[in-house]
């Protein structure tokens, strides 16, 4: 594993921690509700959503260049938000690690 992949796993474990307690606390809905509350909330909601957006347009591009099927982080991204892209990341790093260690192995 190199130093990318285990940032992107650490980052993954963090927020997937922090989105549960959010869950917990608020429900999923619930989080929406909150970013609607007011107009400095739905700013984060709306700067969230472009960056998201901006984020699916990216997989999708860089997936074809690589050769990888993004519609899978594209739906997790819509449902999940930053999930999808940090899922992606983690999958094109280990599409790209080096095969040269897993075939010594063999």
């Amino acid at each position: 594993m190199n130093w990318k992949t285990v940032l992107l796993a650490l980052v993954l474990v963090d927020f997937s921690v922090l989105s549960a307690l959010a869950i917990a606390e608020v429900g999923y809905l619930g989080i929406f509700r909150a970013g609607l509350a007011n107009w400095g909330t739905a700013q984060i909601l709306a700067d969230l959503v472009i960056a998201c957006v901006l984020a699916m347009l990216w997989m999708r591009a860089d997936a074809r260049a690589r050769g990888l099927n993004s519609w899978p982080y594209i739906v997790l991204t819509v449902l999940a938000g930053s999930f999808g892209p940090l899922c992606y990341l983690l999958r094109r790093e280990w599409k790209t690690a080096p095969r040269t260690r897993l075939a010594s192995l063999g």
